[in-house]
């Protein structure tokens, strides 16, 4: 999988020692509340279990499958909810803590739904932000790395269901979806 890679973006350290900062301001943030720590999966999983153990306020937590991708690297302009919330959020702090902010459209309409059923403040934790493809209004709260237009992978994120389970933050060399007629 290493060799799919063109090249490293972020390393398994700075990732570390960001998710740690972001952590400590969230901590700040949200002392003496009880946020329902939402995790946008399958991306977010490696972030999500990072940040929440760096976490030192009680949470309650949930997961989302929402999805505007399907399998290739364009969105599709739709939002999908897989999974939705156990919980309720009427009346509660969320966090959504996502893996990557690109144009925007699956946040900004999760944001809207989560606000339309009654949850009292919304806040979005970011791995990266892909600010330059931004269609939508929309910036995290907490953000730990901006990134430019490239295709990542790594840390939770893939394609086609594979590389997640690099420990670093890789561009992958376009000849490999470029193969997939993508």
């Amino acid at each position: 999988m290493d060799n799919d890679c063109e090249r490293i973006l972020i390393t398994e350290e700075q990732i570390r020692s960001r998710v740690k900062e972001i952590a400590e301001a969230i901590n700040r943030d949200y002392q003496g509340k009880n946020p329902l720590v939402v995790g946008i999966l399958k991306g977010a999983i490696l972030f999500f279990s990072d940040i929440i153990r760096h976490l030192s306020m009680p949470i309650d937590l949930d997961f989302m499958v929402v999805s505007s991708y399907g399998s290739g690297t364009v969105s599709s302009g739709k939002l999908k909810i897989k999974k939705d919330l156990d919980n309720d959020v009427e009346g509660r702090d969320v966090l959504i803590v996502e893996d990557i902010i690109d144009s925007g459209f699956t946040l900004s309409n999760l944001k809207a739904l989560l606000t339309e059923r009654g949850a009292a403040s919304i806040k979005i934790a970011t791995l990266l932000n892909k600010s330059s493809r931004r269609v939508y209004d929309i910036a995290p709260d907490y953000n730990c790395f901006y990134i430019e237009d490239e295709f990542v992978v790594g840390y939770g994120l893939d394609y086609r269901e594979y590389y997640r389970n690099l420990p670093y933050i890789g561009i992958l060399k376009a000849s490999v979806y470029e193969e997939d007629g993508e």
